[in-house]
């Protein structure tokens, strides 16, 4: 029996040696880890001296009739709006005054009449911008009733919101010491937009960097030394916020200022909010849903195209925008634009956003079919 016994242990010691071992999955702290990408395209330098902090904010606006079309429409804030094609090249310039962030917003009820608008923070005036979008050349009119002077000490950040249930465009503005004004838009009789302030709230301290989710309803404001803090987006909402958990230094992948904003667009609420932290040259990657969790940082290395460093705005599109663009991208402004060994004046750097997505580990959502039209 004993021999019995110990045939059958030595038989199970070899098949367990001949059985093949199961694929290890792949396992990364993400807060031990801030994954590296490169750009493939960037934008013409603005024009200023060498080491003026001069671009700051880019927003994407989708040509529906033909993506490949699209427009990078960014901020000199030194001058005013540049316009790009998405190969880079700078395509139109509107001297407009110091604006410093900029968005972009589609079907706004001009009497009838849908149009694309881009609203941008004018430090010259302390006022807020707004210009219309030519559907076929993506160039930009002036369309405001009148200067929409803000109450804020020094405008700074921007972003626009459309409210789909009240179908109403909102603008939200803040300034250096940490107001933000909430403006309702509307048109006039005259074909042009005018504004009045609905909602006022404090965040803190400095703030720069907003962006409004148009299907979540959800605002997100980044006080430039605290974190993001989210605020419903609605005008009739009170100021109750929360503070976005790993937007703060207690993640030791962020070390501010914490700057630009903006979300990647996914079916069913899906997606993520993008963030600036400018002090480790890096990019952090928060769920868009739920409680916003924190997924994982990158950076934009040396590449075809130089990287970005000390970025202070940025956007990101989902959308497939013809061949060089074909899963959307994701686009920074670069503080420190190098040509070669020779420092340029600053620019925005352009990234494929599947190189992102492929980075991360588990890999990020690629979602080119959901259009929010924001």
């Amino acid at each position: 029996m004993k021999q019995l016994l110990f045939f059958i242990t030595i038989a199970l010691l070899v098949a367990s040696c001949n059985t093949p071992k199961q694929e290890q999955t792949e396992v990364i702290n993400i807060y031990d880890t801030i994954f590296q990408v490169t750009a493939s395209v960037e934008t013409t330098p603005v024009v200023s001296q060498l080491n003026d902090d001069a671009a700051d904010d880019p927003s994407v606006w989708v040509n529906k009739a033909n993506p490949a079309d699209s427009r990078i429409i960014g901020t000199d804030k030194k001058r005013g709006i540049c316009v790009y094609n998405l190969n880079g090249t700078e395509r139109f310039f509107y001297s407009v005054g110091r604006v410093n962030n900029i968005d972009v917003r589609y079907n706004f009820n001009l009497n009838g009449s849908l149009i694309d608008i881009v609203g941008a923070s004018n430090r010259t005036t302390n006022t807020i911008t707004l210009m219309k979008v030519d559907p076929d050349s993506g160039s930009l009119t002036p369309i405001h009733a009148r200067l929409l002077a803000s109450e804020v000490d020094e405008v700074y950040g921007f972003c626009l919101y459309h409210d789909k249930a009240e179908n109403k465009h909102y603008a939200f503005v803040n300034g250096k010491n940490g107001v933000l004004e909430q403006w309702e838009l509307f048109a006039t009789n005259a074909n042009l937009i005018d504004g009045k302030i609905v909602r006022t709230m404090k965040v803190g301290s400095q703030t720069e960097g907003m962006v409004a989710d148009d299907e979540l309803g959800n605002l997100f404001v980044g006080e430039e030394e605290k974190g993001i803090w989210k605020f419903s987006a609605k005008a009739s909402a009170d100021s109750t916020r929360t503070l976005v958990q790993g937007s703060d230094t207690l993640n030791r992948n962020i070390l501010y200022d914490m700057e630009g904003i903006s979300l990647y667009y996914g079916s069913h609420g899906k997606g993520y909010l993008l963030a600036s932290s400018q002090g480790n040259n890096s990019y952090a990657v928060f769920e868009r849903e739920g409680n916003n969790a924190y997924q994982g940082s990158f950076s934009v290395v040396d590449g075809a195209v130089d990287g970005s460093e000390e970025t202070d705005g940025l956007d990101v599109i989902n959308l497939s925008l013809g061949p060089d663009f074909l899963q959307g991208f994701f686009i920074a402004q670069d503080g420190y634009n190098y040509d070669g060994d020779s420092l340029s004046t600053q620019n925005f750097k352009l990234v494929p956003w599947e190189r992102i997505a492929m980075a991360f580990k588990p890999n990020l959502l690629i979602d080119t079919t959901y259009q929010i039209k924001k």
